[in-house]
């Protein structure tokens, strides 16, 4: 049992939070298996950014199996199954357009809307995790940070270019992101945290990127509207 800051206590060793955590767990543990793959296919589509890549792909991995010790920290086993089917519609997006060479919508599922996701995740839940667990997060918010930054670089860059392409690829897969967070908000809430502050933080990074990139305010009102309604 912990005592939170904000006066609430949460039973880390109960049956209804380790049911709760092994899907948790699972979902970021497949998440940086997933985001290790796609730096590493990133990496076959943009070779003058192998190096810089392949460096992300490898965080990735650390990232996993300190995640992987979290649940072991718990005596929880992780619902893997559960998480690749939560990632799958996103995971399919990647894989149709790295096939077909569509770096920039590569960019947008990978670099903006998983790592802002994650990020949201790891922002809220750092206050109200155990002790071991909290650690572990806080390191990995930080690398999270450098790897979406590495999209808005390349996406600003070259972003008269990558418009038409990213509005698309926004259209097409932000509305799967409010699904995500639907999918998960029970289980979310079992560990005291809250949906609509997991919204308000991905809503948050999600449109400083679009900015960063270079989209208007306008712009950016539009684009997170998508499927909006679903969460």
């Amino acid at each position: 049992m912990q005592q939170l800051a904000d006066g609430l206590e949460i039973d880390f060793q109960s049956e209804t939070y380790k049911d709760a955590y092994s899907r948790i767990n699972a979902i970021v543990i497949e998440g940086e298996q997933e985001a290790y793959e796609n730096y590493i296919t990133l990496a076959e589509l943009l070779p003058d950014h192998r190096d810089d890549l392949i460096r992300l792909s490898k965080m990735e991995s650390r990232h996993k199996k300190g995640f992987e010790a979290c649940g072991r920290n718990l005596n929880v086993t992780p619902d893997l199954q559960f998480a690749q089917e939560f990632f799958a519609p996103l995971h399919d997006n990647f894989k149709v357009a790295a096939a077909q060479g569509n770096v920039v919508t590569c960019l947008l599922i990978q670099s903006l809307i998983i790592e802002c996701f994650a990020i949201a995740a790891y922002n809220i839940y750092i206050p109200v995790a155990d002790a071991f667990a909290r650690k572990i997060t806080e390191g990995v918010v930080k690398d999270e940070y450098s790897h979406l930054n590495f999209g808005e670089v390349w996406l600003k860059a070259n972003f008269e270019a990558s418009k038409a392409e990213l509005e698309e690829a926004n259209r097409q897969n932000l509305p799967i992101v409010w699904k995500m967070l639907n999918q998960v908000a029970a289980d979310a809430e079992v560990l005291a945290m809250e949906k609509e502050a997991l919204v308000e933080d991905f809503m948050i990074q999600y449109g400083e990127a679009l900015s960063n990139i270079g989209f208007t305010t306008r712009d950016i009102m539009r684009l997170s509207a998508y499927g909006l309604s679903a969460a």
